[in-house]
Order: C-alpha cells, then structure tokens, then sequence
C-alpha cells in the first residue's frame, strides 16, 4: 500500500520534464541516466500509473502534470522555510511565477506588481497567454498563479474574482468609411478584421451576436499578437477589433478611432487562480493584484 510519495523520486520526475531528457536530467542532478530512470519507474510502480511520454522533449501525462504541479509546490514551500529561518542564498530573490493574458499585462496588471512589498526581494517570471488558456499553465504546474477567465478552481488552487476587461468594437474613421456601409451586422461579416492570433475568438463572437448566432468575422483577418500592436493595427485602418476599453479612451476621443457599436461593450470577466499554498511571497502578489483590478477593471 502506497503511503507516500518518496522526494527524490518526485524532484526526479520534475528535473526530466523540466530539463527534457533523461540524459539532461541526470546531468542536472549529478547521477547517471540510469539511476533516473530508476527513480522515474519506482515512481510509476508506486502511484500505479504512466507519469511520462517518453518523446523528445518527454512530457507528463495528467497523472504526471499532477506530480509536477506537487513537485513545484514543494520547491516553493522549501524556499519559503528556508528564508524565514533565513537561510536564504546570498542575493538570492525569491520567485513568483504567473501567467497572464496581453492585454491585461499592457494595461493594468504591471501596476499591481510595483505595489507588491520588495523587501524581502521578489523575482517575476511572467509567461503572457490568453485568458482562455492561462489555467492550463496553472493545471501543468508550470506557474504559481493565474489570471484567467475561467471561474472554476484547477484542482489545487483557489479563485477569485479580479472584474471585468470591456472591450469596443472600433476602427478608424477612413476605414469605416470605406468598409462599414450599410447594416453593421453584415459589413462586419465582409470587412478585414484583426485577430491577437489563430485562437482569437472575440472578434468572431462579436459577429456571431449581432447576427443572432449566425456565422462570424470575415475570413479576411490579420494576426497581431501583441495588445499594443494589435491597438496600432486598428488605428492605422489594417482592420476592425475589440479593443480594450482603457486603451481606446483617448484615441476615440481624439476622433482616431470610431466605436463602431457603443451600446454593445464585450465585457471579459477576469479571475485570480493562484496555489493553495501558505506563501508570503505568493499573498502579497494576490493582494496587489486584487487592489490594481479593483481600481482599473469594472465591479
């Protein structure tokens, strides 16, 4: 009967994932590759199920992506120990790993992280992704913390509500002119349109609603993956997009950009998905983000 997970075992498996091969792994960890593979399989035997695809890079399975997210937890619950009995590392910071859409890290969220108390010293390891997928990072226990759109707790995490990001619909003026003649519901369908990249469904859902579920943007799209970008792309007439509102304040009133529908706002709820886990580090970063999102996001 399995009683508990040995430590060397589980800090085995996350050195191969994390390096990408046995080979590198036992290098990391000064052992052989065989010893790895050992420690890897006893680790199988004992949970009683296939933790690794053995593919170059090697990947988790969802029982491994389980062990890992154990493992990362563990190494964070060490560092924190090993601080507050003050045996950190000379200069070393201790490191916050979180995962965050664009256009909410162009916005308002580097503003929470300069609220977040720097002494003891903090390390950011920001990975930018979209909303929709940002929980998956938390699930493979690649980061610490989320802000993500989804209001159901990975397992092992818990969740609050940030606000909500509102988006316009908008374009320049000549492009307007130019493309959007006659009911918008269909002009939209036909007009070139902007996407952040290929997952980017907001424009799409935008049409779908206007036209009761029926079909989406135009096929004619463009790809920008950046929050700045993608607002300059706008401006500059390449497409029509739903930008964030905070970024579209000024340039709609300077007149450089038309809100093409402005009793139809898209609101995105945002959510906070962090660790279960005792972490100073880890609290006042939560905190910061909260109070930010409380002033920049609507209620």
């Amino acid at each position: 009967m399995m009683t508990a997970l040995p430590l060397d075992q589980v800090r085995t498996l996350l050195s191969v994932v994390d390096e990408g091969t046995f080979d590198a792994a036992a290098a990391a960890l000064h052992v052989t590759p065989s010893a790895v593979s050992q420690r890897v399989k006893a680790l199988e035997q004992r949970t009683g199920r296939v933790l690794l695809v053995r593919t170059k890079p090697v990947r988790p399975t969802e029982s491994g992506e389980v062990v890992v997210r154990f493992a990362r937890q563990l190494a964070r619950l060490e560092r924190d120990a090993r601080a507050e009995l003050g045996m950190r590392g000379e200069g070393e910071p201790t490191r916050v790993s979180v995962a965050v859409n664009a256009d909410s890290l162009s916005t308002w969220f580097l503003g929470a992280l300069t609220r977040v108390p720097q002494e003891p010293p903090l390390c950011f390891e920001l990975r930018r992704e979209d909303e929709t997928r940002t929980a998956a990072l938390l699930r493979e226990g690649l980061v610490m913390a989320a802000v993500t759109s989804s209001p159901d707790a990975v397992a092992g995490c818990s969740v609050r509500a940030l606000g909500r990001m509102r988006y316009l619909a908008a374009a320049s003026p000549a492009f307007a002119a130019r493309h959007l003649g006659g009911p918008l519901r269909e002009a939209l369908a036909q007009a070139p349109v902007m996407a952040f990249d290929r997952s980017d469904d907001l424009q799409d859902a935008f049409v779908r609603r206007l036209r009761r579920g029926r079909g989406g943007a135009s096929p004619v799209r463009h790809s920008m993956p950046t929050s700045e970008g993608f607002l300059d792309a706008v401006t500059a007439g390449l497409g029509w997009g739903l930008v964030p509102e905070v970024q579209a304040d000024r340039l709609l009133r300077e007149g450089r950009l038309l809100s093409l529908a402005p009793d139809r706002p898209v609101d995105v709820p945002l959510y906070w998905q962090q660790w279960k886990l005792d972490s100073p580090a880890l609290a006042a970063v939560a905190d910061a983000v909260a109070a930010t999102a409380a002033e920049a996001l609507r209620g």
